[in-house]
């Protein structure tokens, strides 16, 4: 359906207004976070409504919105770009987000959507992984990095699940 030029234009004019306003909002005691994640097409739909659920009961009191729009498009399926906002907790506000990210991550890795999309592994996804890849995936995480970065110096801790950031070196091949 054709649109004209109007819808990007306006985006374009505000593309950067988002991350001033989200200091605002934290000053002014609300809670906003984004999360992400990719589902295959026949799941997309159930990873919504059961990552919507999770933020919504790990924020009870808060009277959380949570707003989710597809992101990417591809043949298989599509990235789930969700943005939460809820009343802060005065006493623990990061916590109260840990709990609420932990509850999306369980329900991400429970429909079988991929624990990250474009936001990387890092550390609130990394102990998620070895759900998504096996074992075995961890392995070759493991030997690879062990391989690239035996001293373990590149984002120590980030990437392998069960280490504190020091790979042991994979072991040479024949030996």
């Amino acid at each position: 359906m054709p649109l004209g030029t109007s819808v990007g234009e306006r985006w374009q004019r505000g593309r950067f207004e988002g991350p001033y306003l989200r200091d605002d909002l934290l000053d002014a005691g609300v809670l906003v976070e984004t999360l992400e994640t990719s589902a295959v097409w026949s799941r997309l739909h159930e990873t919504r409504e059961a990552v919507r659920a999770a933020l919504i009961d790990a924020l009870p009191g808060a009277r959380p919105v949570v707003m989710c729009h597809v992101s990417h498009l591809y043949r298989h399926g599509a990235s789930l770009y969700f943005t939460v906002l809820a009343r802060q907790s005065e006493s623990d506000p990061i916590g109260q987000w840990q709990r609420a990210k932990q509850a999306a991550s369980a329900a991400i890795v429970a429909t079988g959507a991929t624990i990250t999309h474009h936001h990387a592994v890092g550390t609130d996804h990394r102990d998620h992984l070895p759900a998504e890849i096996g074992p075995l995936g961890v392995e070759v995480l493991r030997a690879v990095k062990g391989v690239l970065d035996p001293a373990g110096v590149m984002n120590p801790g980030k990437l392998v699940p069960g280490t504190d950031g020091a790979v042991p070196a994979a072991p040479s091949p024949g030996g």
